[in-house]
């Protein structure tokens, strides 16, 4: 099977034109990275280890997540965050396109690699990036990452046949994204020279607080949009 594809290009007014492939297993959604013969020493993976971490440091050497990112930090290292760019993302079925902030579309890209470089914590957001939505509002990131846990938890039921239909454990993944994001953004000062690169973690680090708190408001709000199965 082909790898998954998803392309980023960010063009610039005052700067060349940088271009992005990711690629994904098909079937594990596992990013398809290029071995770095001399990685960097901030992706160590005890240089300002993530508090959450469980990686077992006989078998890491590098934080993976640190490893992956590593040519994309190079990249923006020293870009301002509100530069403005004109962000494409194209995928197997479409392309996006929107003109926008450095911040936000370099999120939208950090996101993907850090879903899927094999981070215990962040594995569980692995599924939404099949479906990846760049430049996602926090109302429509809160509707597929909701409806991305209940599928989980049908899927536990039917394998397992372990109940669970509430957003318990949602909150409890969310909680340890955030503890990762805030902590990964010690590490990656050591990659930055201006802010780009901290502040597109500040912006995923902000969903990953605001969609716990906003769980029932989301849910109360599209009620009636399924009011034909209340029936």
């Amino acid at each position: 099977m082909e790898p998954f594809r998803i392309i980023y290009s960010f063009r610039f007014k005052k700067r060349s034109q940088k271009l992005f492939e990711i690629r994904l297993d098909p079937e594990t959604l596992n990013l398809i990275s290029k071995a770095k013969s001399h990685p960097l020493e901030w992706t160590r993976l005890n240089y300002r280890r993530c508090s959450v971490c469980s990686l077992d440091e006989r078998l890491y050497d590098y934080c993976p997540v640190a490893v992956n990112l590593a040519d994309i930090a190079v990249e923006f290292k020293d870009i301002f965050s509100y530069e403005e760019v004109e962000v494409s993302v194209r995928v197997n079925e479409r392309i996006y396109m929107k003109e926008t902030s450095v911040q936000e579309g370099l999120s939208s890209l950090v996101g993907i690699i850090m879903a899927t470089s094999g981070c215990p914590v962040l594995e569980y957001l692995k599924p939404m990036v099949r479906f990846h939505l760049p430049f996602a509002s926090i109302e429509e990131t809160a509707f597929r990452m909701m409806s991305m846990y209940l599928m989980a938890r049908y899927i536990v039921f039917k394998e397992k046949g372990i109940e669970g239909f509430h957003f318990d454990g949602l909150r409890e993944i969310y909680r340890d994204v955030s503890s990762v994001n805030r902590d990964f953004s010690e590490r990656l000062k050591a990659a930055s020279e201006r802010d780009a690169n901290l502040n597109a973690l500040v912006n995923l680090d902000c969903f990953a607080n605001l969609i716990p708190l906003t769980i029932e408001e989301t849910v109360e709000g599209i009620k009636p949009y399924f009011s034909a199965y209340l029936k």
